[in-house]
């Protein structure tokens, strides 16, 4: 299993980077990726700090990825600051979509898909047009466990199997209770309307990590 959208106390998550690498890795996890919240004031010292992370790699059976989740950026600022984080070393970058329980700015899902970011986080009501446009620049489309965001788990699903995008099942965990085991994403995915072969498939032999 893999879970490429993950915050710890560099963000607004509860845990430090080893205590969350560690909890993962128990639970059966291959690829973590560290994702905190960052914007241009802080993005220097997220990927900073977050990349020291990689020194568990040589110790726990699991690969880390370090990175960003760009949240509540201007659309007009995401491009250019997705370019900056992926020059800073981030390994995976994420926005935060337009989530229906947060006030993200109108355009932001846009935004992010024709910078061809790497994972368009909870993406709300988007729609078939911009689920096109990510499968033609290679983003995926984040299934999430998180409570809130999860509402339009369905819709996310039906949009991207109608344009042939990519999907990818994350936890966006803050906490500890947050990170789920393989069976649990298996879960989440097929009650977001995939079959469960298709679930399976996406949560198991998943490969978008470059």
């Amino acid at each position: 299993m893999i879970d490429l959208h993950t915050h710890t106390t560099f963000s607004d998550g509860e845990l430090i980077p080893s205590e969350l690498v560690r909890r993962a890795e128990v639970l059966g996890y291959t690829a973590i990726g560290i994702t905190d919240h960052a914007d241009y004031t802080n993005i220097e010292h997220i990927i900073s700090c977050v990349s020291k992370a990689k020194y568990l790699e040589g110790i726990l059976d699991i690969r880390i990825l370090p990175g960003v989740e760009l949240t509540h950026v201007p659309p007009q600022k995401i491009a250019q600051l997705a370019d900056l984080a992926r020059n800073l070393g981030a390994e995976i970058v994420v926005v935060h979509g337009e989530s229906p329980v947060e006030p993200v700015r109108p355009g932001t899902n846009r935004a992010a898909l024709e910078a061809g970011v790497d994972i368009l986080a909870h993406p709300g009501f988007i729609t078939l047009e911009e689920a096109e446009m990510a499968r033609d620049n290679d983003v995926c489309l984040e299934i999430t466990s998180r409570s809130g965001h999860n509402i339009t788990n369905g819709h996310v699903v039906q949009m991207a199997i109608q344009a042939g995008a990519k999907m990818v099942v994350d936890t966006d965990a803050h906490a500890p209770e947050d990170l789920i085991d393989s069976e649990r994403a298996i879960q989440i995915a097929f009650g977001a309307g995939l079959t469960l072969e298709e679930a399976r498939e996406i949560v198991l032999h998943h490969a978008i990590i470059r």
